[in-house]
């Protein structure tokens, strides 16, 4: 009887062991198996999807594609292989090594050779009549504003895999609505490798990438990138940037570096120069921190505009002293006229006003600390230390932006907030985005909080405009138009204690100050002829919110 039940049961167990088998055969690995099964008597050749335009406000384009193709070649076809090679080796740019290689692939039907080859490039080769040869139709990036926006834009590259892929700026960051959907062309073949004229043909066409619409004003970008260019030349800066953004709706009107590159030969530049300072660099403001302290002190009714302070040397904390950057005092100031004087002893009665809570508390409000979100790959964001980490210089220095770092774009979406009422927005460099069936999908304005109240705003604007009128760049200032605005100079940091020969000039602010339409960062690293931002950036700033007021249509007012 046992032996009975052991051979049943040796039964019953092979039985389950098929079944097992046959299921992870057929339903577990079917897929691979399937292609494995494809690839064995078919060939593929894929059909790169067109990469999506990015274009500026005016729907000009700022990246856009032109025409290329994807060389081929059927190995089987071609009776003459080095006389193949020698004449399309040199004109494709691609080693005659490479293409021999692939031309001995005998097993497949087709073999890319190269990819992105310009028309004029397949024309000569179409009239050396080789045989074997082929041509898909494709797109390459091509930059028809030249290097204007480069560092916001990013590049298109390769992956490990050699297919198309962007990097940094706005083609990293929306890589993946850019880049499409590719198709391919799937055809039979025999056991020896040639196609089977009536088997099966299966071509799926390429859905082409979305459409980037941006808020970049391409007219106001020329404007930021020309005057920057003259202002570092002029000042004899080692770089500079300008970043311009609409208070309103954080709508990223210009974002402009120098140095830049070219991201159409983007390889032969320096790798440092692919991020975008403006969002993946970090500086201390200096004294355009100040206008934040203020705002945050008058917010919490600690001081009003016309509160008075003694200002008769400098101030001792500790083992610091902190001084005005002039060394020059003026006795009993208003808050007024210590952010006219941008007195740095003032700023640290206002900060012992305020309290260390509540600045602290407003610093983070204001967005530092955190990125922004604006929708650009490589955005960083200076750490904040922790608020069990400030000591009492630390919050007096802080109050004049010195200890502090934060980047450009965090600087210029906090200033926004004086000239928009109130609101902390969200930026962004993308306004829509358009499908290839022409689908808009709307990029919504984002207000994040509201940190000041109106009555603040107004207050703040009006010191900001008195600063501009009577501070020590007012030379610079066009006439007739009322600007509100602060400079700033910060010593840069270096091996643990401040260079005095080395520092970053800067200057805030917004324009018209009643309406404003833009908010404004200038900076510059290291200027030689002077190390003030009042002298350096001070009439950089005016010189481009002049441009694009008067490109605007907004006449100066007539006194």
């Amino acid at each position: 009887m046992w032996r009975i039940i052991s051979v049943f049961g040796i039964i019953v167990c092979s039985f389950v062991v098929i079944v097992f088998r046959l299921f992870y055969w057929q339903i577990i690995r079917s897929d691979a198996l399937r292609l494995q099964a494809s690839s064995q008597y078919t060939d593929t050749l894929t059909l790169p999807a067109q990469r999506g335009k990015i274009q500026s406000f005016d729907t000009s384009p700022l990246v856009m594609n032109v025409p290329a193709y994807l060389v081929y070649a059927h190995p089987r076809e071609i009776t003459d292989q080095n006389n193949f090679i020698q004449l399309a080796a040199p004109i494709l740019s691609v080693d005659a090594t490479t293409i021999s290689a692939q031309l001995a692939r005998k097993d497949l039907y087709w073999v890319p050779l190269a990819r992105k080859v310009d028309s004029d490039k397949v024309d000569v080769i179409k009239n050396l009549h080789l045989t074997g040869i082929g041509f898909e139709p494709e797109s390459k990036r091509y930059y028809p504003e030249a290097t204007l926006a480069a560092q916001l834009l990013g590049f298109v590259g390769h992956d490990q895999s050699g297919q198309d892929k962007g990097y940094f700026g706005l083609e990293g960051y929306y890589d993946r609505e850019l880049r499409g959907k590719d198709g391919f062309v799937q055809r039979e073949r025999d056991a020896m490798g040639a196609p089977i004229l009536i088997g099966l043909t299966q071509r799926v066409e390429p859905e082409n990438g979305r459409t980037l619409n941006l808020w970049i004003d391409k007219t106001i970008q020329q404007i930021a990138e020309k005057r920057l260019s003259e202002g570092i030349s002029r000042y004899q800066a080692k770089e500079g940037s300008v970043v311009i953004m609409d208070p309103e709706t954080g709508g990223i009107l210009a974002m402009a570096s120098n140095p830049s590159y070219d991201p159409a030969n983007y390889s032969v530049f320096d790798k440092s120069l692919y991020k975008n300072p403006i969002v993946a660099g970090s500086y201390e403001p200096g004294s355009t921190f100040k206008v934040f302290i203020m705002s945050a002190a008058i917010n919490e009714h600690r001081v009003t505009s016309k509160t008075t302070m003694d200002e008769t040397g400098p101030l001792t904390i500790g083992d610091y002293v902190i001084r005005t950057w002039n060394n020059q005092y003026h006795g009993t100031q208003t808050m007024t006229e210590v952010i006219q004087h941008s007195s740095n002893v003032g700023m640290v009665f206002v900060q012992r006003k305020l309290g260390k809570d509540a600045l602290l508390k407003y610093i983070h409000a204001f967005g530092f600390g955190t990125p922004t979100g604006v929708d650009l790959e490589e955005e960083s964001s200076p750490d904040v230390r922790s608020d069990n980490q400030w000591g009492e210089i630390d919050l007096a220095t802080a109050s004049f932006g010195q200890g502090t770092a934060v980047t450009p774009l965090q600087m210029v979406r906090a200033v926004s907030v004086i000239a928009n009422g109130g609101w902390l927005v969200e930026p962004h460099v993308v306004r829509s985005i358009v499908d290839s069936h022409g689908r808009v999908i709307q990029n919504p304005v984002k207000r994040i909080s509201r940190i000041l109240s109106n009555s603040t705003t107004d207050i703040m604007t009006e010191m900001m405009v008195n600063a501009v009128d009577n501070g020590e760049a007012k030379w610079a200032k066009p006439p007739g138009y009322r600007i509100a605005g602060k400079t700033g100079t910060a010593q840069i940091p270096v091996a643990g204690h401040y260079d005095e020969n080395k520092t970053i000039a800067s200057f805030i602010g917004f324009a018209p100050a009643d309406h404003p339409q833009f908010a404004m960062l200038v900076t510059l690293r290291e200027p030689s002829t002077s190390p003030w931002g009042s002298e350096t950036a001070a009439p950089l700033f005016f010189s481009i919110a002049k441009d694009i007021l008067i490109y605007k249509g907004i006449p100066p007012a007539i006194n």
